[in-house]
């Protein structure tokens, strides 16, 4: 009965360990779509704030 226990452990810590690299797969993968989208934010408001020549982030500035 033990090894059949050992070998039930073994096959869980494996499908633990594909899990955990599944995740940080994800994890990459959302984190590069957050950095493109926040790029995209940042052109998209300064092209507005160029268009309307006025401050929307609050940063003093318009556009560039």
């Amino acid at each position: 009965m033990g090894i059949f226990w050992d070998l039930i452990q073994q096959s869980e810590i494996q499908e633990q360990s594909k899990k955990a690299k599944n995740l940080e797969e994800r994890v990459l993968i959302l984190e590069k779509e957050l950095s493109e989208t926040k790029t995209v934010l940042k052109k998209t408001l300064m092209a507005l704030e160029n268009y309307l020549e006025k401050d929307i982030d609050g940063d003093g500035k318009t556009g560039f």
